[in-house]
């Protein structure tokens, strides 16, 4: 029996799942831990948390599936993109994590600029600007507020490559996580020498950079022992978790495009060439698939908007369907089905945690815009719900403008799940979306590169191939996408009209 362990670290929870060689799934476990904020809009955690939530999965997802220790061939990691790890000379962790939301590093991104000689100098080198959530900033800020910890760095790892060198004692990352670093080469798919000259940064304290179905290491006898497994069980590059989840839905091949709402919204398509956004207004990552690239644009808070309103204004349902064993979502859902499509003048700007695509703007902040006496609590759910959509579909159009093509969208994350939010995205977006057979996210995907890896399939493509299948498409209403054809314009000019209010909010908060 040959099994595949998908593992993602992500912001939320960890989430393990195991898959036979056809990509059935066979178990999952899931484990939860806090995130930290230290100062408003600093985000952190705990990396111990991240590797006691693997070790409990894996060993949930052996015991449920009855696995002998043999039968687990390989694993693939993957996890929330650009956190830091900064560990000193002897693997001890020197501080908690600083995660891809966290907007402490506005300084650094003005000083990465600044040293290489401006934005578009940036993108000529590593493809991106410099944005708050990446993890060059992030060393840069170690260095310029905490030097003491900075000196002792030895090396800096992302959230799953602390994992995996938990797994297998290796230094290790691949090209799609690597990428978010922004110190990677991604037109050469290796580390940029010439933008860690310029950032007086040892190249040292970055990890071996593979692809993401290559082996990086095999588990050790410590490991092996500690999750019930082999240490003939090898461990592949795997994938930032936007690259894993699109693997998942099968974005590995031209004209796919994925939207994903989770705790963020991601617009994710594949290319077989390196094309660069010269604004960087979207990123150009280098792709789980060997030689490809993708596009993507990011917002912070896309179902994490939806989340703030039901923990924070909605505390009463949540309990009442605790009670009741139903989930409060749907509730919530149902009230914002009965307003109709544009929430009649009622707008949502989904920047709770600053935003990241289109605008790169830590200092943007969430708003209603359009309240009166005629609006309701759905009418505040629907506007939620429609505003995240058309964040996402500022990505969509600057793709396009790009020439890259997209012929078919396919829903995923929390989000998908919810049939009025499938609707708006396919009024908002003016064509047909489809969801897939497998809903797993991420940890789909990087068990899939653990299947290539381990020689089930030549390549990640005949993965896909073989595992992955539209079941479902959600058309378009004509008159509803009407209406937001007319509302997308207003809502793009509400950022423009903010923008400079938004700095004098971000001052007073101080």
């Amino acid at each position: 029996m040959s099994v595949f362990l998908g593992i993602d670290i992500g912001t939320s929870g960890t989430k393990t799942l195991a898959i036979d060689e056809r990509g059935g799934v066979i178990a999952e476990a899931m484990e939860t831990y806090p995130c930290y904020v230290p100062k408003p809009l600093w985000s952190e955690q705990d990396p111990e948390d991240w590797w006691q939530a693997t070790v409990r999965t894996v060993r949930r997802v052996v015991e449920q599936g009855s696995l002998k220790p043999g039968d687990v061939k390989a694993i693939g990691l993957s996890g929330q993109m650009h956190g830091s790890v900064f560990l000193d000379k002897k693997d001890r962790v020197l501080r908690r994590a600083i995660l891809w939301n966290d907007q402490r590093t506005a300084a650094e991104c003005e000083e990465m600029e600044d040293r290489v000689g401006g934005r578009k100098n940036l993108i000529k080198l590593v493809a991106n600007p410099a944005m708050t959530g990446f993890t060059a900033p992030k060393i840069l800020w170690l260095r310029n507020h905490e030097k003491k910890h900075f000196d002792k760095t030895a090396k800096v790892l992302l959230p799953k490559d602390e994992i995996r060198r938990r797994l297998t004692g290796e230094y290790a990352t691949e090209v799609s996580d690597a990428s978010g670093m922004l110190l990677l080469d991604v037109a050469r798919r290796t580390w940029s020498k010439k933008l860690l000259a310029k950032l007086d940064l040892d190249p040292g304290l970055l990890a071996r950079c593979y692809e993401s179905e290559e082996v990086t290491g095999k588990l050790t006898p410590q490991a092996a022992e500690l999750l019930g497994l082999s240490t003939d069980c090898v461990v592949v590059g795997g994938a930032g978790d936007c690259a894993a989840g699109a693997v998942g839905n099968g974005i590995v091949e031209r004209g796919v495009l994925s939207t994903s709402i989770g705790t963020s919204g991601v617009m994710f398509v594949h290319s077989d060439e390196v094309k660069i956004d010269p604004r960087g207004r979207v990123h150009t990552f280098c792709h789980a698939v060997r030689g490809k690239w993708h596009m993507m644009g990011v917002n912070l808070s896309a179902g994490g908007s939806l989340q703030w309103f039901r923990n924070e204004l909605c505390k009463a349902d949540a309990e009442k369907a605790r009670q009741e064993g139903t989930e409060v979502y749907d509730a919530l859902t149902a009230e914002a089905a009965a307003v109709p499509a544009g929430s009649q003048g009622l707008f949502f700007l989904p920047y709770l945690s600053g935003e990241r695509t289109p605008h790169a703007d830590p200092d943007a902040r969430g708003c209603f815009v359009g309240l009166t006496l005629a609006h309701t609590r759905g009418h505040l759910i629907r506007s939620i719900m429609e505003g995240v959509v058309y964040a996402m579909r500022d990505s969509l159009e600057i793709i396009q403008g790009l020439g890259v093509p997209v012929r078919q969208i396919r829903a995923s994350g929390g989000g998908s799940r919810s049939p009025l939010w499938r609707q708006i995205q396919a009024d908002v977006f003016g064509r047909p979306v489809v969801t897939i057979n497998s809903q797993e996210g991420p940890a789909y995907g990087v068990a899939l590169l653990a299947a290539v890896g381990a020689g089930a399939y030549k390549n990640i493509q005949e993965a896909c191939q073989a595992t992955i299948r539209v079941v479902d498409e959600t058309s378009p209403n004509r008159a509803a996408k009407r209406r937001y054809d007319r509302a997308f314009p207003v809502y793009q000019q509400l950022y423009q009209s903010l923008k400079a209010d938004f700095k004098e909010i971000a001052a007073l908060e101080g």
